[in-house]
Parts: structure tokens; C-alpha cells; sequence
């Protein structure tokens, strides 16, 4: 008896198998790489916020590029951080400063068609900020959170399946 298709699926239900994920990679659909002036590694995400774009590295000088909503003029914040957590059908849950500006806000919105962070969120360093989906597409392209990146959910699914945990993110002005 071998071991390790025994293993296989409790390596998959712990999130350490690599095969499903590299296979996971090869079904995404092909995205358009641009050229740009920035050389970080590849898998750097780099946020440009008065372009309202976030770029992520494919190589020196190449990028996919997708389009994003930042936070309010008074609400953003630059420099660097990292992926700390990357979820699926995340549960929303206002932060204090929230709850503060509008005291009616729920105690926590779960997955679904109303919850703020849509069908992906992927966390940023040890603070609140994320880089998220939305139930509002119309706000892509705008100043409009309370300081993290809102992307459409289709967007936010094709670079949560991209980028790795420990991912370098830069926000730039």
C-alpha cells in the first residue's frame, strides 16, 4: 500500500497539496501582460492609486493590470506590506473606526450578494486593510473605501488565484 495517496486528500483539506494548485493556475483564463516602468519581482503587487490600478509583476518591466477602487482621499495610506491571508467567501466585519462613523452598521455580513468584501478577500499584513471583490462595481475606478482595494469579483478571483501569501504589496501614490 502507498502512503501517499493517502495522504493526498488530507494535504488537500490542510491547503499543502501543490498539485491542485498548480493545476488550479493552468485553468485560469490567459491575461494580458502590459509593459511597464516598474522591475519588482514577479508576484509583487503594486497599487498606483492616483491611476486607480493594481499591477501585478509577471517579470521585470511586465504586469497584469486591473482595474480598482481606493480608499477616500482621507481613508488611503502608501508603502508597503504583504498577503498575510488570502479567504474565500469572506464574512465582513465592520471594523471599530467603522462602527464609530455609522453605529448602525451590522455586527458582521456573511458570503452573499450583500456582504461589502464580495467573493474574495486577501488580507494585508497584521492590519485591517484587504484587497477585496465588492457588491458595488460601480465604485471600481473611484475613491471610495475606507482604505483598501476593491476589485470586481471576477478580478478579484483571477488574482486571488495568482498571488501567494507572502506576496510583497506596494501602494504608491
Amino acid at each position: 500500500m502507498k502512503i501517499a495517496p493517502l495522504l493526498a486528500p488530507i494535504l488537500l483539506l490542510a491547503g499543502l497539496a501543490t498539485q491542485p494548485a498548480l493545476a488550479a493556475f493552468e485553468q485560469l483564463a490567459p491575461r494580458p501582460e502590459i509593459d511597464v516602468s516598474d522591475t519588482a519581482d514577479p508576484g509583487t503587487i503594486i497599487v498606483k492609486t492616483a491611476e486607480r490600478k493594481l499591477y501585478l509583476m509577471t517579470a521585470p518591466g511586465k504586469a497584469y493590470v486591473y482595474d480598482v477602487a481606493v480608499g477616500k482621499p482621507s481613508e488611503q495610506w502608501f508603502g508597503k506590506s504583504w498577503v498575510s491571508r488570502k479567504r474565500r467567501a469572506p464574512t465582513w466585519v465592520p471594523t471599530p473606526s467603522m462602527r464609530e462613523k455609522n453605529p448602525k452598521l451590522p455586527q458582521s455580513v456573511g458570503p452573499g450578494p450583500k456582504n461589502p468584501l464580495g467573493e474574495r478577500a486577501i488580507n494585508l499584513g497584521w492590519g485591517t486593510y484587504r484587497i477585496h471583490g465588492t457588491n458595488n462595481p460601480r465604485s471600481i475606478g473611484s475613491a471610495a473605501s475606507a482604505g483598501c482595494f476593491r476589485m470586481r469579483n471576477e478580478d478579484v478571483k483571477d488574482l486571488f488565484e495568482r498571488v501567494h501569501v507572502g506576496a510583497e504589496v506596494r501602494v504608491l501614490h
